[in-house]
């Protein structure tokens, strides 16, 4: 417990929960205190811990993209591990926290902005996202799409639902050692025929109903044309999806057809796809897209 003058103590250990809003506002009443600079310091790792918990989870995502309810809870999760982490283990990134806010000079390595210490120009930022709303997924993906489907002869709009649904709207995809994106759009895997550069990433794979989590690797690409170009051209030469290529403007029967050939292994692949395809999402990036040329 920490006294401070004219008042009530404050209990620095009072902000138990990343929720707890009266707690964290408890430790503004005393701010020079040592004991409220030490809370506050725990709190601002907590924060870091969250970022890096996200860009750890952003990185090695499943290749179907999770619903918004469960992205919701992992948020939660998240949070609190982070709290509970930064209260019960000792990083080192509090103790730098203390010595800033104290007013004490920061080792090397550590710059100080506004008073609070960032990490240095040699330290990676976590990698972004390809694209941060459906709208500006279907912007990206658009063109190149469209070129190789009229090469094809069939309709983009398939292609680009399945694009959606591999990636999560641009939102997950495997990425390489680095953290930098594989561009990857369609989640093809990297057999022992690729030669090319490879990510990795878990997934879920189904077998005989059974859903199974796997650390699978992809192939990687150095732009989303290359992806595109390069399952273009799986879909023409592979026999396999000889009835996907007979499609042709049927977006709808471009969704059977990956569904019969077994693309993926989930047996709701196709549904997934035909939802994707007929949702309000879809039709608002494309009229999003539409405005703005």
């Amino acid at each position: 417990m920490l006294p401070m003058t004219g008042g009530a103590p404050i209990d620095t250990s009072a902000a138990a929960t990343y929720t707890d809003v009266q707690g964290l506002a408890a430790l503004k009443r005393d701010p020079n205190s040592p004991e409220a600079v030490s809370a506050v310091a725990k709190q601002v790792e907590a924060l870091f811990l969250q970022m890096m918990l996200k860009s750890m989870r952003d990185a090695t995502s499943a290749e179907e993209p999770s619903s918004n309810e469960m992205g919701m809870y992992q948020d939660m999760f998240d949070k609190q591990v982070a709290l509970s982490i930064s209260q019960h283990a000792d990083l080192g990134i509090s103790r730098l926290l203390k010595r800033q806010l104290a007013g004490k000079s920061a080792p090397a390595g550590l710059k100080s902005m506004s008073g609070v210490p960032t990490a240095s120009a040699s330290a990676p930022a976590a990698p972004a996202a390809f694209a941060q709303t459906p709208a500006e997924f279907v912007h990206r993906m658009l063109p190149p799409i469209r070129r190789a489907a009229s090469a094809l002869g069939l309709d983009p709009m398939g292609m680009l639902a399945q694009a959606a649904l591999e990636t999560g709207w641009g939102q997950r995809m495997p990425r390489n050692a680095d953290g930098s994106l594989s561009h990857n759009m369609f989640g093809i895997k990297a057999g022992d025929e690729w030669a090319g550069a490879r990510a990795s990433a878990d997934t879920m794979e189904v077998t005989n109903g059974v859903a199974t989590p796997r650390r699978t690797t992809f192939r990687a690409y150095g732009s989303i044309e290359e992806s595109v170009n390069d399952f273009a051209s799986l879909l023409k030469n592979s026999p396999r999806y000889r009835d996907v290529i007979a499609a042709g403007g049927n977006a709808g029967a471009y969704i059977a057809g990956m569904g019969k050939a077994g693309y993926a292994t989930d047996p709701e692949y196709a549904n997934k796809l035909n939802q994707i395809l007929h949702s309000d999402t879809l039709q608002s990036a494309l009229a999003a897209r539409i405005a703005a040329l």
